[in-house]
């Protein structure tokens, strides 16, 4: 160490003849650093976007996921809504009799409307979970339950525009008969004979003429063995 500062003691005038290589030197070599450090900074900057559009796009997809959930479930909440409405026509022999056309298959309107039931009652998933990822049943199924949903409105406006009046006049006088005679067999009030006749009197006077859906019979059937049981 002594000898490199006698060294440098006597050969100090070097200074003046290298100094500006030297200086250069370490700009260069400033400049490389600096350089460096830039790079470090860009490459970090880029790791932070591309975790930031990372968090971004999980954001986005579970907000995609939530609102393909809430598509799904109003579209079935739409189909029992309309399901409800019908079923107080199937389960209620006296309302069906009132407006009959909403199960006279005579009727184009009434056509319509039970295929369009059918198809959506087809397409219904078991879950939600069945449709978030296949778009195509999706809008299957929220068509679907569209064209069920217009199809009932449009047989129910005209069933109620026209009650019985598509049917003769003796039609509507066994569709009366039949609503009466159904009314007495589900009367406790009734003995267990009137009762009976009532229940079989009323299918006789409505063969021919419609058929009432195998829910609105099963429902006659248990008030009525309910009251003859009581």
């Amino acid at each position: 160490m002594d000898a490199f500062f006698e060294f440098v003691g006597s050969y100090w005038w070097l200074v003046f003849v290298f100094g500006g290589a030297i200086g250069g030197g370490l700009k260069a070599i400033g400049a490389a650093n600096e350089r460096r450090a830039e790079r470090r900074q860009e490459r970090y900057r880029l790791k932070q976007q591309t975790k930031l559009a990372e968090i971004e796009a999980s954001g986005q997809r579970k907000l995609d996921a939530e609102a393909v959930r809430r598509d799904i479930r109003k579209s079935l909440d739409q189909h029992d809504q309309i399901d409800g409405r019908w079923f107080d026509y199937e389960l209620d022999a006296a309302t069906l009799l009132d407006f009959p056309m909403m199960i006279d298959l005579r009727e184009p309107l009434t056509i319509e409307f039970h295929r369009a039931k059918r198809k959506a009652d087809l397409l219904r998933p078991d879950t939600i979970d069945d449709l978030v990822d296949d778009a195509d049943r999706r809008r299957e199924y929220r068509d679907a339950v569209h064209a069920y949903a217009t199809a009932f409105d449009v047989a129910e406006t005209e069933a109620k525009r026209r009650r019985r009046s598509g049917f003769s006049e003796d039609e509507q006088q066994r569709l009366k008969r039949a609503q009466h005679l159904l009314q007495l067999a589900q009367d406790a009030g009734a003995s267990p004979e009137e009762r009976r006749s009532a229940y079989a009197k009323a299918r006789k006077e409505l063969e021919g003429l419609i058929v009432l859906p195998v829910a609105t019979t099963r429902q006659l059937e248990q008030r009525v063995a309910g009251q003859l049981e009581r």
